[in-house]
């Protein structure tokens, strides 16, 4: 397998999941600061121009974050990365799609690239302060979601991995997790896999 990935996007999350299952795969930086994602060795393999992106063994191509990780559990189901309970499963799915398409796609995404958001560049203060306020929304949810859980459902699962992208992002614009998400983190962040993660995008 070969990952595209960009060191500390969210592709950081289908990255520490690749080391929790430990198969060999190739991982591929694409540098999105310099547009690589728009350039035709890129756009070749994916044309959305987004990471992460997998390339599977048979030469197929899978993308979107939620489809990669739920692929990744069910191809490897001794990593045990969903549960076996289908309620537990449809937890997974519904915290994994918070995670993505509210507090990454809603709030971050105003915050990284408030100019997609803003008729005016004297809008994108107030673009940004949305953001930050529908992510600390989400973490508020994800706060009570693992009251009395080490992890999202109880056990690890992929549901972990979205948590800790955008857990690790709230350093990086001054959200203060609340307590039970900055457990999380720091659980995740001594995780070996987390860690191999970490060291391989440079972000150790």
């Amino acid at each position: 397998m070969k990952l595209y990935y960009a060191p500390g996007a969210c592709s950081i999350g289908i990255h520490l999941l690749l080391e929790e299952i430990g198969k060999p795969y190739e991982g591929i930086a694409v540098n999105l600061r310099e547009g690589a994602q728009f350039k035709p060795e890129f756009t070749a393999v994916n044309p959305k121009s987004k990471v992460p992106t997998l390339v599977r063994d048979d030469g197929s191509v899978l993308t979107e974050y939620p489809a990669i990780a739920y692929w990744l559990a069910r191809t490897n189901p001794f990593a045990n990365l969903l549960p076996d309970n289908i309620d537990l499963q449809a937890r997974v799915l519904e915290l994994t799609d918070y995670c993505v398409a509210t507090i990454h796609m809603q709030g971050f995404s105003r915050i990284f690239r408030p100019s997609n958001y803003a008729p005016s560049a004297a809008d994108e203060d107030a673009v940004k302060a949305r953001g930050k306020e529908i992510a600390e929304k989400g973490f508020a949810v994800l706060n009570e979601a693992l009251a009395g859980k080490d992890y999202a459902v109880g056990s690890f699962s992929i549901a972990d991995s979205a948590l800790f992208y955008v857990e690790f992002w709230s350093k990086r614009v001054g959200i203060a997790l609340p307590a039970n998400c900055a457990a999380h983190l720091e659980r995740m962040l001594a995780r070996p896999a987390v860690q191999r993660m970490l060291k391989a995008e440079g972000l150790a």
